[in-house]
């Protein structure tokens, strides 16, 4: 218990250090010209960033795993430096991965131990945190099982990340226009982007939320952080809104916010989940709305064909984005797209390798994407860590500013091979297993193998969670199925309470009466995922 007073009293002192700071970054005001200098001197010291982050982060941390990695492997800083002479940044790192220092998702989540050859490492997701980091909010993802994933809103990163974002802003030419985010509060990303749209010397007061600050289902302590954050950040200065609840049904107040910032302004952007662009695009066209002259940004699953048709037929430009947590933005919609997911990799302050791996249950294998963090601010320190997501990855000419810049690479096709996305909304795999090994056979009867989750797309584009039952078993009442599944996310806190939020109030998990599938292998996954997974 002493060791749990001690951890939550630092985390109370850092986030006392991220507010006495909050102000100097509201205030700080970038132009494009030097949020350009800053990424281009990234670009060209990439290799010198990597050092830097394995010097201060990593070797100088006894308690890294990477450490540990890199030690078993019988590597030493001079050695990771002749290889980067001899097979630059990426061609070290693939090394680095066959000598065995890379972790997979399960290994850093805390799901799952490290072994390789003869070294077995227990490690828990705080393993990873910077030890640099001192001036943070912290907040927890997923976890119905297991170990959550620690995530902190970290000020110096913040102040890091803000050229990226201003560049973003120039080149897809929305800087200075009037811009709104359907965000959620924490532990969802909201806060993060209207402090940094703020700190960009943007408007911040279209701050639109999918859950109510005061509402029962909103953790006391990340509702008090909030309103402390905002408070700070309104008496420096910053133009910043409290968020305003607007749930799935009410897409149509952003549609209508959007055309009356067309009208004055000639033009918007919205920034959400691609599902909530969706919406906002339904209920436009429901209301007879022409949404031309705006851009509607979305990230946090594929924009398949699909959404992407019904997105563009109510005028609006579409563009996608890639992101997780733990970095910030990894992919930037390319100008010239050949596809709906195709984006720039931002390799100023990322590095990425491809890594074969077969997919549990199927007999394929696909290139699986591993980041390495090029920045010492980053709080959760990268080396060769795998995301669970895959895709294309290639550097065709496009013509589009990006290029220009010197971000060549672009990764297409961005999908998940172990992960249910829905409404923007990530639970890793394992979070489900319990719920359908367990908690479902002892209410409902029968065995793990009458329950699978299939991720399918409806007819009108959006992410369902089908919930297959077994049409043996005899359920007198079949939406107590899935309330129960809704309950349990509820009660394992962190992002899967977030998830039953919204999967509840858009209606994202259904229940069906059929036999779950089987892969060409005779296994049953408990998770059905084929619609993602192509060989």
């Amino acid at each position: 218990m002493t060791a749990r007073r001690d951890d939550v009293a630092s985390e109370l002192v850092a986030f006392a250090r991220f507010l006495g700071g909050l102000p100097r970054l509201v205030r700080r005001r970038m132009s494009v010209a030097e949020a350009m200098a800053i990424v281009q001197e990234r670009l060209s010291r990439r290799e010198a960033n990597f050092l830097a982050v394995l010097d201060r982060g990593i070797l100088g941390n006894p308690r890294s795993p990477y450490r540990a990695l890199i030690d078993h492997a019988g590597l030493t800083t001079n050695d990771v430096r002749e290889l980067l002479s001899r097979e630059g940044l990426e061609g070290a790192l693939l090394e680095l991965r066959r000598a065995g220092v890379y972790v997979s998702f399960e290994e850093f989540k805390g799901t799952k131990p490290i072994v390789r050859g003869s070294l077995t490492l227990e490690t828990t997701p705080a393993d990873f945190d910077n030890p640099q980091a001192s001036r943070f909010f912290s907040t927890t993802t997923g976890g119905s099982t297991g170990v959550g994933r620690r995530v902190q809103l970290d000020l110096e990163h913040l102040h890091a990340l803000l050229p990226g974002r201003i560049v973003v802003r120039h080149v897809q030419e929305i800087t200075g226009v009037p811009a709104a985010s359907w965000s959620d509060l924490p532990p969802g990303g909201g806060l993060k982007g209207v402090l940094l749209h703020a700190a960009a010397g943007e408007d911040a007061t279209h701050w639109f939320s999918a859950r109510p600050l005061r509402g029962p289902a909103m953790p006391l302590r990340f509702r008090m952080a909030t309103h402390a954050a905002i408070i700070v950040a309104r008496a420096a200065g910053a133009n910043i809104s409290w968020p305003q609840y607007v749930p799935f049904e009410e897409a149509g107040t952003l549609a209508r916010w959007a055309r009356d910032q067309v009208r004055r302004h000639g033009a918007c952007t919205i920034h959400s989940s691609v599902s909530r662009i969706l919406r906002i695009a339904i209920a436009a066209k429901a209301e007879g709305i022409d949404l031309t002259g705006a851009v509607l940004r979305g990230g946090g699953e594929p924009p398949t064909p699909a959404k992407i048709s019904q997105i563009a037929a109510c005028g609006a430009t579409f563009r996608s984005s890639y992101a997780f947590s733990e970095v910030g933005t990894v992919g930037s919609s390319c100008l010239n797209a050949d596809g709906p997911n195709d984006q720039h990799f931002m390799e100023d302050h990322l590095a990425m390798i491809q890594a074969s791996r077969p997919v549990p249950g199927f007999s394929i294998e696909v290139p699986a994407f591993c980041y390495t963090s090029l920045l010492t601010s980053a709080p959760k320190l990268l080396l060769n860590v795998e995301s669970d997501d895959y895709g294309t990855v290639d550097r065709r000419p496009c013509g589009c500013t990006w290029e220009q810049l010197g971000f060549r690479t672009h990764l297409r096709d961005i999908r998940s091979f172990r992960k249910l996305t829905g409404e923007g909304v990530t639970l890793v795999g394992s979070d489900m297993e319990r719920i359908l090994d367990e908690l479902l056979p002892a209410r409902f009867g029968g065995s793990a193998l009458d329950y699978q989750f299939a991720e399918e797309e409806d007819e009108r584009g959006f992410t369902r969670l089908t919930l297959r039952v077994a049409p043996h078993l005899i359920i007198a009442d079949e939406s107590e199925v899935v309330e129960l599944v809704l309950r349990a996310l509820s009660d394992a806190g962190g992002g899967s309470a977030v998830a039953q939020s919204l999967w509840r109030q858009a209606g994202t998990l259904r229940l069906r009466r059929e036999q779950p599938a089987m892969t060409v292998r005779g296994k049953m996954l408990p998770l059905d995922l084929r619609s993602r997974v192509t060989s």
